[in-house]
Formats: structure tokens, C-alpha cells, sequence
């Protein structure tokens, strides 16, 4: 097959190139850095280089494919997150519209079924919207749970104030998910014949409360005592915005964690639990300790 795949080599494209050209499949990545041509090859797939936000690029890009991955590149310097992620969903529908693409598989977010409350998580719910509206595609959303990368935020704040805080902590009940195994049902997604129409896969690797996480990753620090604080909303606000986050940034941030808090997040995820993947939370703590 001929696979293309949105997001350079980030955490879950560089493990899902590499699964997919081990497989024999010919994969085109795209990437707005040039300098990454040389180890996008090395993996042995071609480098399209260019711009998400150009649609023209990305319609040529996507000429002649079998199935595109698509997922919307972070950036936190723009101001409106829901107008950038509308923007570049738009971009995707005009080129898989014009090249005919048949088998789309989108990364997407738990939490993607509400439309308010979420924050930053909002716009995978309007690129859902947006990719709904594509007919005569087979088309996947797939919606991770917490990744365990977001972990690392914390790091930080482990070391100068020896403890996680959040606006949501202590007891709350998380899903935790690691990129390879976003990767691996991004995989199986892109290369399994589907008929046409929209369905929904989530895609989470454990389960845990954020104490149970605080004790896993204390423990392979070498802090077993580590404590995961529940802040309130307003104290999260003001944590945020004294280390620097933009007042709207914090403000999304806030919002996604309450969610979190009040278990609006995973409601939908809750009646729709998948099988979990490889990444349990005592293999993370290892790969937490060592950046740690």
C-alpha cells in the first residue's frame, strides 16, 4: 500500500513509519523541516516537504495514496487553538476531496465527543466534525487517552517542589496511553480494508488513579513518598500563568483538567473501553526515570 503520514517523526509517526515500512508498505511522511529528509529516508520512506497549513502541498502529497494518517501538529503560539485545528482539518478534507483518497485514519482525542469544557481537546472535536463530512471514505477517528509523555510536564515541579500538582489529582481515575501503541492501532487501522463510513477506536495502554501514578514514578526516581496534590481551578490558573503560559493557554489547560476531575472526559471512553496495550505504567516509570 501506499501510506502517507502527517507528523514528521514525533512520538507516534516515527514508530508508525517504522512499522509500516518494515511491513513492505511504501510510506511518504510529511514534514515541514527540511532537515528531517535525510532520517525520514533512512527509514526508508520518501520525505514530502512542506507546510500542513498549505492545502495545495498537501493534495499533492496525498496524490495516489491508499490511506493517509492525519493528525494536527501542536503549536501553542497560536492564539485560537479551535480556528487553527478548524483550519488545517479544512486543509486535509480539501486534499483527500481532491486525490480521492479511500482509507483515512485520524488521531483524534478521548474527550472528542463533548463540544465544550474540553479546552485545547475542542478541536479534535471539530476535525472529527470536519472529516465526518467526507463521503465514500472509510474513516477511523482514533482517540487516545492521557499519554504518559504528558508526564514529563511534571518534571520539574517534582524536583523544586518534590510533590505533582494539578486540578486534578489524588484519587482520580486516569487512562494512560503510550505513543506506541497509538501507533500500533494507527497501523492496523491504515492497513485493514474497511468499508466505507465513520467509526471510532479508542486506544489506551493502562489504567490507574494519579496517587497510583505518582507512587510508580516516585518509586523508579528513588522518591517513594511522591505525593500527586489536587489543586483547585484557581491555583492552577495561577501556577501556570506565574511560569509563563499565556492567560488563554492556562485558561484551556484548567479546563481540560477539570474535565479530567469531574470524569466528563472519559464518559464516552468509559462504555467503550478497548483492549489495552503493551505499555503498562511500571514500563513507562522506567523510560520516566531515565529522562528524569
Amino acid at each position: 500500500m501506499k501510506i502517507v503520514v502527517t507528523g514528521s517523526l514525533g512520538n507516534i509517526s516515527k514508530p508508525l513509519v517504522e512499522s509500516l515500512a518494515q511491513k513492505g508498505h511504501a510510506i511518504t511522511v510529511v514534514s515541514s523541516k527540511p532537515e528531517k529528509q535525510e532520517a525520514i529516508e533512512a527509514l526508508g520512506a520518501t520525505a514530502a516537504i512542506g507546510s500542513v497549513e498549505d492545502a495545495a502541498f498537501l493534495t499533492t502529497a496525498f496524490s495516489g495514496a491508499d490511506a493517509v494518517y492525519l493528525m494536527i501538529p501542536p503549536n501553542f503560539t497560536e492564539a485560537d487553538q479551535i480556528a487553527y485545528y478548524r483550519r488545517l482539518g479544512s486543509n486535509y478534507v480539501h486534499a483527500i476531496r481532491q486525490t480521492g483518497v479511500k482509507r483515512v485514519v485520524g488521531l483524534s482525542s478521548w474527550g472528542a465527543h463533548l463540544d465544550k469544557g474540553t479546552g485545547p481537546i475542542l478541536g479534535s472535536h471539530h476535525v472529527e466534525g470536519l472529516l465526518n463530512e467526507l463521503t465514500d471514505v472509510a474513516l477511523t477517528h482514533l482517540r487516545p487517552t492521557s499519554f504518559y509523555t504528558n508526564l514529563y510536564g511534571f518534571v520539574s515541579m517534582i524536583k523544586g517542589a518534590g510533590f505533582i500538582g494539578a486540578n486534578y489529582g489524588g484519587d482520580d481515575k486516569v487512562a494512560m496511553v503510550h505513543p506506541r501503541d497509538i501507533a500500533d492501532a494507527a497501523a492496523e487501522e491504515l492497513t485493514t480494508a474497511a468499508a466505507t463510513g465513520q467509526r471510532i477506536r479508542y486506544v489506551s495502554s493502562d489504567e490507574c488513579t494519579c496517587n497510583e501514578a505518582a507512587r510508580a514514578l516516585g518509586a523508579a526516581i528513588g522518591k517513594p513518598d511522591l505525593a500527586w496534590v489536587l489543586f483547585t481551578d484557581q491555583q492552577m490558573q495561577e501556577n501556570l500563568e506565574k511560569n509563563g503560559v499565556p492567560a488563554p493557554v492556562a485558561t484551556g489547560v484548567v479546563e481540560l483538567y477539570a474535565s479530567i476531575h469531574n470524569g466528563r472526559l472519559g464518559e464516552d471512553y468509559e462504555l467503550h473501553k478497548p483492549a489495552m496495550g503493551k505499555v503498562k505504567l511500571a514500563d513507562f516509570a522506567k523510560e520516566f526515570a531515565a529522562a528524569f
